[in-house]
């Protein structure tokens, strides 16, 4: 997916730290993108910011051979190319974030490439399915009856009926696609949420009770960049949430009226996809 356009100082400049959906991020994304704007190359200010918090070493977009894909030179050299541009700067972000949920990405990738050559011209299913992630994903964690009512698009119950339940949730983004296109909020802007398991939403929920939000997250990332599988990811285990809706995300929301565009908060067509299962690890 494409940068927004325009000079990246000037995009940069326009990103608010303060918004809901950036928290995660913000503390090191501060420090890069001061590093960034003060003269310093992209992938040089994300390692000298993100250090030992990242998996992966940033190094510039030539270094990407003209016939390696992208993950697989991830995979075989450890590093990221970067381009300067926002996007990328967001894909650093990200990779500090997820650490072991963008490896895990990355391995899958990886292996999809080893195993049929074709998948370098053209993503099948599997690859389609990381890339929605990567680019435009979320994680929840939230109370079961926000699941309930998210999965059956009913938005009305979701984000007015059971408002004071979001306080228990949370929504962490994880496509960097995502949060560049959010430097210009609009109110179309949805996220593909993965489908959390139900034993892991309900430990992410006890461990931001007693230990905090960076720890639950934290786990959410162990957790779920250990026991991904290729399988888990056909049928695609997504559902849409348009990110504007959630309380605290717009100030608009605060009226009842914001839901009821039906060309951002769609009716459920056809049947949701199922979570995935996962067998706790001994």
């Amino acid at each position: 997916m494409s940068d927004l356009g325009g000079d990246w100082r000037e995009l940069l400049a326009r990103v608010d730290w303060a918004r809901p959906w950036l928290h995660a991020f913000s503390a090191e994304g501060v420090e890069v993108a001061k590093a960034w704007a003060g003269g310093q190359a992209l992938h040089q200010s994300l390692n000298a910011v993100l250090g030992a918090s990242c998996p992966v070493r940033f190094v510039p977009q030539g270094a990407l051979g003209e016939r390696m894909p992208y993950e697989m030179h991830v995979a075989q050299h450890n590093q990221v190319p970067t381009r300067e541009q926002l996007h990328d700067f967001f894909n650093g972000l990200a990779w500090a974030a997820w650490p072991h949920l963008k490896a895990r990405f990355n391995t899958l990738h990886a292996q999809a490439l080893a195993a049929d050559a074709s998948e370098a011209r053209a993503r099948g299913p599997l690859r389609d399915a990381l890339t929605l992630w990567d680019e435009n994903g979320a994680m929840l964690i939230a109370p079961p009856a926000l699941w309930m009512t998210l999965r059956q698009h009913d938005w009305h119950t979701l984000f007015v009926t059971q408002r004071g339940l979001w306080a228990q949730a949370r929504l962490w983004l994880v496509g960097h696609a995502l949060m560049e296109q959010l430097v210009n909020p609009r109110k179309g802007l949805t996220a593909h949420v993965w489908l959390m398991p139900e034993a892991e939403n309900a430990q992410a929920l006890a461990l931001l009770q007693t230990r905090g939000e960076a720890a639950a997250r934290r786990w959410v990332d162990a957790r779920v960049g250990e026991a991904l599988r290729a399988e888990d990811l056909n049928p695609k285990p997504f559902t849409p949430l348009p990110v504007l809706g959630v309380p605290g995300w717009c100030a608009d929301n605060r009226e009842v009226d914001f839901y009821a565009d039906a060309s951002v908060f769609r009716p459920l067509r056809k049947e949701a996809p199922q979570a995935v299962r996962w067998v706790a690890p001994t």
